[in-house]
């Protein structure tokens, strides 16, 4: 386990761009706030924001046309700056001109807290490297971390642990690395983030096929993150954590896991568990259907080869599995029942490919690439915060929460009434009656349109139980089946899984937390020292965004942790009890204002039975990344010694 210095970046355009002809082709087809950007980038010259700043509006108005004039003005002024020889010095520009262009790049105010963060998360600043901070101490060599879980997040873990010199090891149950992309290969598996956002911040992708990407092709660009980083030589694959238990005489836990081998323990320092909460899937709680005497498929676990070629599909569940699955198969099957328990809104979407040209020109155009991360961040992370905040004096609370939460639920319905015009029957069925993101969205990328071909049909109500190759609805209605689908979700509430976690004292997290689970900061909990999680309760960016921040943000707190650690010469460090109660009376007062506790809104994974919202984050993406730059030692109690819970000098606690 050796240290190694963070690679370049991936995307490192040269100047000038020779190939004329690809060059005014791409210009051409460039999105022209992106091409903006980096004339200004380049020129530092921001006379241009201004004339361009009345014809870029924010997703949220009208569109307005750019004068031809002006959009020819500005490709020709930009392909000289490309071509010139010698090229443009390019060097940072300064703060003011920064501030305008983002302002001027979404047609919105960009407030001064997002400028730090957007610098790292866009890719406008190079990453910092821990192991080159000025008066440093290195982590000590018999320090070691163990990640649980090689997905987004456990992936992330490694590169950054390995960059700040720590030892580590990675343990996976699956034979590949992906994680939930490697797990999830149903027909028509995809990502509802877009694309050039989805992505380490450090590892921006210029190659996405599509503007927001296939399950398969997030999978290849871990893929080639865990090659260009070296990742395999520190992961153990096909096995499974069964237990991590804390050891107080040593200070340290010990972990078994299982492999085709048996059993055997591993000890280490500080445990990351990064298996994130869409690992865990279950068949429905259906009388018989285990007994069916078809094919049965879940989305989380699926056979191909089991043929659905002119079968009898029944499809359980219309969230965002089953709208893509569904989509994916009805012209192949012969019939697809698909049952729906609760509605959910669907916004319009589209599977839009990237043209090659686009994708050249984030090869080697200069700052294009991160440009437009951001344009596509700024739209679809926290500037739909607002859209979940109600408005207490919105007179039309019965069906929405805000005026901006309104306008959403109008965008919505105009794809309702547009695509079901001849079929009322489907909108009466469909149309919710809670407020937009009551529970989380869902993509219109031809769901409304399958659901309304010959051979689809959509039923309402449960499922009484499974009788043979029949599915029994509660109201006595049969449906025969081939194949019974399975798109039922996952069980979010028992974060803890399958996992036993024994803390200080014989402390057991999953009678701790049963179906209420809490932490700090969603990443630490009192009482299991050094002991980390991952997207753990209330940290879920579930407003919009993408999981990649927050998995960022929260690798970034927990080796942040480890540092001071390594700092104060300390073993170990967990939250203390009055700071994690704090933090959770803060988070249940925040929910107490967003669309989720709305009294209409339903029951969804979101909620546990209580109805408590456990697992989404009440605050923008930009204030939970400013909680978790440093960790607060005040919040935390701190073990020196062999003794993990003796607590650390006065003059090391301030």
């Amino acid at each position: 386990m050796t240290t190694t210095r963070t690679p370049e970046p991936a995307i490192k355009p040269s100047l000038p761009i020779v190939d004329h002809e690809r060059l005014r082709e791409a210009l051409e087809a460039g999105d022209i706030p992106t091409l903006l950007m980096v004339h200004t980038c380049l020129s530092k010259d921001g006379e241009l924001l201004d004339r361009f700043a009345p014809y870029i509006a924010s997703i949220f108005e009208p569109p307005r046309e750019v004068p031809p004039e002006l959009a020819t003005h500005l490709r020709e002024r930009l392909f000289d700056l490309l071509t010139s020889d010698p090229p443009p010095e390019d060097t940072p520009v300064g703060d003011a001109l920064f501030k305008k262009m983002l302002q001027t790049a979404v047609g919105e105010s960009v407030g001064e807290e997002f400028i730090p963060m957007l610098n790292e998360q866009m890719g406008f600043e190079a990453p910092e490297l821990r192991s080159q901070r000025g008066g440093r101490r290195a982590p000590p060599e018999d320090f070691n971390v163990l990640v649980i879980g090689a997905g987004l997040t456990g992936l992330l873990a490694a590169i950054k642990l390995r960059e700040a010199g720590y030892r580590f090891q990675v343990i996976d149950k699956n034979p590949e690395i992906g994680g939930t992309w490697w797990e999830n290969t149903y027909p028509g598996c995809g990502v509802d983030t877009p694309s050039h956002f989805y992505s380490y911040s450090f590892e921006l992708n210029p190659d996405w096929s599509h503007y927001t990407p296939c399950g398969a092709e997030f999978q290849r660009y871990l893929l080639g993150v865990v090659q260009k980083y070296d990742l395999r030589r520190d992961i153990q694959f096909n096995t499974r954590v069964t237990e991590c238990r804390y050891d107080e005489a040593a200070a340290c836990w010990r972990v078994t896991v299982e492999d085709e081998n048996g059993s055997r323990e591993l000890l280490a320092n500080a445990v990351i568990n990064a298996h994130g909460p869409l690992n865990r899937w279950d068949w429905p709680d259906i009388k018989g259907i285990r007994e069916f005497s078809g094919a049965l498929q879940h989305t989380a676990a699926w056979d191909h080869s089991v043929s659905l070629e002119g079968k009898r599909v029944v499809l359980l569940g219309t969230g965002a599995s089953a709208v893509q699955v569904g989509t994916a198969i009805a012209d192949k099957v012969g019939h697809l029942t698909v049952v729906q328990r609760s509605r959910h809104w669907l916004m319009p979407n589209h599977y839009v490919a990237v043209p090659e040209i686009v994708r050249w020109a984030q090869h080697n155009i200069p700052h294009y690439i991160a440009w437009f991360r951001f344009r596509a961040f700024w739209f679809a992370a926290d500037g739909l915060f607002e859209n979940i905040r109600v408005d207490p004096n919105w007179p039309h609370q019965e069906r929405s929460i805000s005026a901006l939460n309104d306008a959403v639920r109008e965008y919505c319905l105009q794809n309702y009434h547009a695509k079901l015009a001849e079929r009322p029957d489907l909108l009466e069925k469909l149309v919710p009656d809670y407020p937009v993101f009551g529970k989380r969205i869902v993509m219109d990328i031809g769901w409304l349109d399958t659901l309304c071909r010959d051979n689809v049909s959509l039923e309402c109500g449960g499922v009484d139980h499974v009788e043979g190759d029949t599915v029994v609805m509660a109201d006595g209605r049969r449906i025969e089946a081939d194949v019974i689908i399975c798109a039922t979700g996952f069980d979010t509430s028992n974060m803890v899984g399958s996992l036993e976690v024994i803390g200080r004292n014989g402390r057991n997290l999953r009678q701790e937390w049963r179906d209420d689970p809490r932490a700090y900061l969603g990443v630490a909990i009192p009482g299991y020292p050094n002991y980390f999680i991952t997207v753990g309760p209330n940290s879920a960016p579930n407003h919009a965004g993408g999981q990649n921040i927050t998995s960022e943000s929260q690798i970034h707190y927990i080796i942040e942790c480890l540092e001071l650690l390594n700092e104060r010469g300390a073993n170990t460090l967990e939250p203390s009890q009055a700071a994690c109660d704090r933090f959770n009376d803060e988070v249940d007062e925040a929910l107490k204002d967003l669309v989720w506790l709305h009294p209409k809104a339903p029951q969804s994974y979101y909620k546990n039975q209580k109805g408590r919202n456990f697992m989404s984050c009440p605050y923008r993406l930009v204030d939970y990344w400013w909680m978790t730059r440093r960790p607060s030692p005040d919040d935390f109690e701190i073990g020196y010694g062999s003794d993990a819970g003796e607590q650390a000098p006065a003059s090391a606690t301030g």
